[in-house]
């Protein structure tokens, strides 16, 4: 290792004396040359000959040999420079721009041997800002526009971090144009490309991102793992193939060549037949003899047309076959249809069933207990009619009594439920409007969120609605009682009234008494009083404003002049929402519950099998037309008329009497709903006649007749409301003379 050492040592120290030699030999050349330039003058005149010419010659050539060979080296390497550095120049680097005070972040390949003007320019072309104002700055410190990147010690395939900012940030703000949000491809990536064998190199690329969007080119799918593979454009120009060496895009190689022949036969010839005075010899001749059977043309065409047939057959049995397929697939579907209709009509007529059932075990609306009347009055009719039929005299008698005690003890029973339904409903509808008067305003905001707002009369709404919650549980503590009543008569004496004077009472009451030790079932009234006044004292809109809004009588008496009608029934002024509607008669003489008391005591009639009828009319044409009035405009009562009397309860086709599986629908399809364009079909029949595009072709002129003759009464009976009038159509008016129609049985007290 020592020896290698010394070694090492020698050699650098020969080098230096060969480089110090030649300067050394370049001085002594010069000397003698200076030397013999001052003799040379006093030698000219005597012209001396050839010794001292030679003397100087090659004094000359001493010195430009040694100049020669000292200055080759530093020649060399000065030539070689321009090259490194140039080539040097033209590698890329990764430039990190750092937009402030945005912070974005842009990343740029740039040639570290141009300047940072040339940076500048790119730039501002890219943010589309003037090149004058942008400034960059490396590490706190402006950079000079003239100094490149190599000269700031950036290296070729490095990075560096600049900082750049606009003089102008208020006319020339730097904001990205493209969101970093909306890419994550990195603006330069590096590729390692081999570039020989085991060889690779490193290349800095600059994702380019167009504004068009890219076509889809296909793909394929692997078979195995079923992963798929797009084809993808690329931004660089293909490869231009290799010039073969003959020219292919010229006249000669895309024209066929072209010879001209003639067809003339060069030599003369003839035949000549044996004759009279003519022998020609027949040794030479051959007897050419067909080979096979010999095909007529006649035989020819018959096999080609066999053929031909046999072809149609199986091409025509093949097109049968695709026939009989399509139709057997028709079938299948339609009956599958059918099978999927009649399964539907099947668990819709057991769903009514079920709830017919449901409101029938555990009534909780009117329409229920109306159901449970009808079901009792027709129990009572085939119970008298069977009585009827069997018995006689005193047993007739005597049954009769026991039915009449049997139909009491049942009313009796439904009262108990309607009370027990009626307070379990009040509880519901209180606690409802308690909510409605404590919720917060609600709008819907610009960008479509909705906002939410609790004003002072909501707060104190909220608070009351709490503190009547609480009251009216019954499964506090006598210590929560006690502090809630306090509370309660905190608030209420805010304000001086008889109201609540008598709150302020009872709570002293119920408090005195609680402190007494009595149990709360005696309380339970005193209790219900002090609820009841309560809610008196929240419905008043002087103490909690927020329930204006949702009393349904006004506060201003002058609104009631024109909307207070008298009921002929209990003879009492009610506002017009406690009547019946009608569009045949407007509004009734008897109030709702009058009718409602009239209706169980007398007919006990069902009117929910109506009112689906028409929410069902009124959803099938609200889906063909949304602008449809006429069965809007129509109640429970109208439709009833028109089910009872002008359509006799049935079907128009099969005559069924289900009403629950019976539907109004368009006699004539293109035109709107009316009563005198309908037909009461089943809900099986509905879908056949609907498909109908023209009525007077597929139905008979009786069955046409008939329904024309129905049409013509209704048009006569609703022609009477003023409402209906301006639909009719003025030509076709309804028949004179016609049979008389019945009065409405909502109307016939």
């Amino acid at each position: 290792m020592s020896e290698q050492q010394g070694n090492d040592e020698q050699e650098r120290k020969e080098d230096k004396e060969s480089n110090t030699d030649v300067p050394e030999a370049a001085e002594e050349a010069e000397a003698q040359v200076d030397l013999q330039d001052d003799t040379e003058p006093l030698r000219e005149p005597q012209k001396t000959g050839d010794a001292g010419i030679s003397t100087a010659t090659a004094v000359l050539e001493t010195v430009d040999e040694a100049e020669t060979q000292a200055n080759l080296p530093d020649d060399a390497e000065q030539l070689r420079e321009p090259q490194r550095r140039e080539n040097v120049g033209n590698s890329t680097a990764t430039v990190k721009v750092v937009l402030v005070p945005g912070g974005h972040v842009m990343t740029v390949a740039f040639a570290i041997g141009l300047s940072i003007q040339e940076l500048k320019r790119h730039l501002a072309a890219e943010l589309r800002v003037p090149a004058e104002v942008l400034q960059i700055s490396l590490d706190g410190w402006v950079v000079e526009e003239q100094r490149s990147l190599m000269e700031l010690g950036v290296r070729p395939q490095g990075s560096t971090r600049m900082e750049m900012s606009s003089n102008d940030p208020d006319t020339h703000p730097l904001r990205p144009l493209r969101p970093p949000e909306q890419d994550n491809m990195p603006d330069v990536i590096t590729v390692r490309v081999q570039t020989g064998e085991g060889v690779f190199q490193e290349v800095v690329v600059e994702i380019e991102r167009p504004l068009q969007q890219k076509a889809f080119l296909g793909g394929y799918r692997h078979q195995l793992t079923g992963v798929e593979y797009h084809h993808a454009a690329v931004q660089t120009r293909p490869k231009r193939r290799p010039s073969c060496g003959e020219v292919v895009f010229s006249h000669n190689t895309q024209t066929a060549d072209r010879k001209s022949q003639v067809q003339q036969c060069p030599v003369d010839v003839s035949t000549q037949m044996a004759g009279i005075g003519c022998h020609i010899s027949n040794l030479n001749d051959k007897l050419v003899v067909a080979s096979g059977i010999y095909i007529t043309a006649e035989e020819y065409h018959d096999t080609r047309l066999r053929a031909v047939i046999c072809l149609q057959s199986y091409a025509r049995c093949w097109l049968g076959r695709q026939v009989v397929d399509r139709l057997r697939r028709d079938r299948d579907r339609r009956l599958s249809w059918l099978e999927l209709q009649a399964r539907k009509r099947i668990e819709e007529r057991e769903e009514q069933l079920r709830g017919r059932r449901r409101r029938w075990l555990n009534p909780q609306r009117r329409e229920d207990f109306n159901l449970l009347y009808h079901a009792l009055e027709k129990w009572w009719c085939e119970k008298e009619e069977r009585i009827n039929l069997t018995l006689r005299g005193a047993e007739r008698k005597a049954a009769l009594c026991s039915l009449l005690d049997q139909e009491t003890q049942l009313i009796a029973d439904i009262g108990r439920h309607r009370i027990a339904a009626q307070n379990e409903n009040y509880e519901k509808s209180v606690r409802s409007f308690l909510d409605k008067s404590a919720a917060p305003h609600r709008w819907h905001g610009a960008d479509g969120r909705l906002l939410e707002k609790d004003s002072e009369y909501t707060i104190r709404a909220k608070h009351l609605r709490d503190l009547y919650n609480n009251i009216s549980r019954s499964t506090l503590s006598q210590e929560e009682r006690l502090h809630t009543l306090l509370t309660v008569k905190h608030i209420v004496k805010e304000h001086a009234c008889q109201l609540t004077r008598d709150i302020v009472d009872l709570i002293d009451r119920e408090m005195d008494l609680m402190t007494r030790g009595l149990k709360d079932a005696s309380l339970e009234g005193l209790r219900q009083r002090i609820s009841t006044l309560f809610l008196q004292y929240i419905k008043t809109p002087a103490f909690n404003p927020e329930v204006a809004k949702l009393l349904k009588v006004p506060q201003n008496p002058s609104q009631l002049k024109n909307d207070m009608f008298l009921c002929r029934g209990c003879h009492r002024y009610l506002l017009s929402s406690d009547f019946s509607p009608s569009a045949s008669s407007g509004l009734s003489s008897w109030c709702r519950d009058c009718t409602r008391l009239d209706n169980i005591a007398r007919s006990r009639e069902d009117f929910s099998r109506y009112a689906n009828i028409l929410k069902r009319l009124r959803a099938s044409e609200q889906r063909l037309n949304a602008e449809a009035k006429i069965p809007f405009m129509l109640q429970v009562e109208d439709l009833r008329y028109l089910v009872e009397v002008i359509w006799a309860c049935r079907s128009a086709l099969q005559a069924s009497s289900d009403l629950y599986n019976l539907a109004f629908v368009r006699w004539e399809r293109q035109t709107e709903w009316s009563p005198w364009n309908c037909i009461l079909l089943s809900k099986e029949e509905t879908s056949s006649h609907l498909e109908l595009e023209d009525v007077h072709k597929a139905y008979e002129t009786t069955f046409i007749r008939r329904i024309e003759h129905k049409h013509r009464l209704a048009r006569r009976y609703f022609s009477q409301i003023s409402a209906m009038a301006d639909y009719l159509d003025p030509q076709r008016p309804g028949a004179k003379g016609g049979a008389p129609v019945d009065a409405p049985a909502a109307s016939a007290r």
